[in-house]
């Protein structure tokens, strides 16, 4: 793997795991630390549209498109009948880094915090189940099953927490 360590952020649908992913990203970036993100996606999504040159391609038939300019790079690639790719295939394909924030793959082992609002799709607690969850993040006071629980705004704590338990420091902290 790419990267010195690895943490999750999990939960179910309108928990806040985007926000807060987000959020982390920020707040890690601003200590000075090279921060890769990798987001699970359950529905079939594309970042393409319909009419652009790489689309075009795409709907020829090409199995990979790649897209370059002088700010950013992107690359596309169609599974056709190929089974979706595991994490560690994934997390191997990224660009070396201090910590990739994993936002999804809630049934893969690495360690995670999981996101709790009381407006989710789902309030079912994870951690009942996944001792790869090391810690609690809610709007609300919510059964932790002993796990620290962190104000699911309060991303300087849950960076610190992060940090902590990846064995990493920032080179502002």
């Amino acid at each position: 793997m790419n990267a010195k360590a690895v943490y999750g952020i999990v939960g179910w649908k309108n928990s806040g795991k985007t926000t807060l992913t987000e959020r982390l990203v920020g707040e890690l970036v601003g200590r000075g630390l090279r921060i890769a993100t990798l987001k699970h996606a359950h529905h079939d999504f594309d970042i393409d549209r319909e009419g652009t040159d790489s689309f075009r391609h795409r709907a020829a038939g090409a199995s990979e498109v790649a897209i370059v300019s002088g700010r950013r790079w992107a690359l596309m690639h169609e599974l056709g009948e190929n089974a979706e790719p595991s994490l560690d295939e994934m997390l191997a394909r990224l660009s070396p880094c201090d910590l990739v924030l994993i936002e999804g793959f809630k049934r893969e082992s690495h360690p995670k915090i999981e996101c709790r609002r009381l407006g989710a799709k789902d309030t079912a607690p994870l951690a009942d189940k996944d001792p790869a969850i090391a810690a609690i993040a809610s709007d609300h006071e919510t059964e932790t099953q002993g796990l620290p629980r962190f104000d699911i705004d309060d991303v300087r704590a849950i960076a610190d927490f992060i940090l902590r338990n990846t064995g990493l420091t920032s080179s502002t902290g």
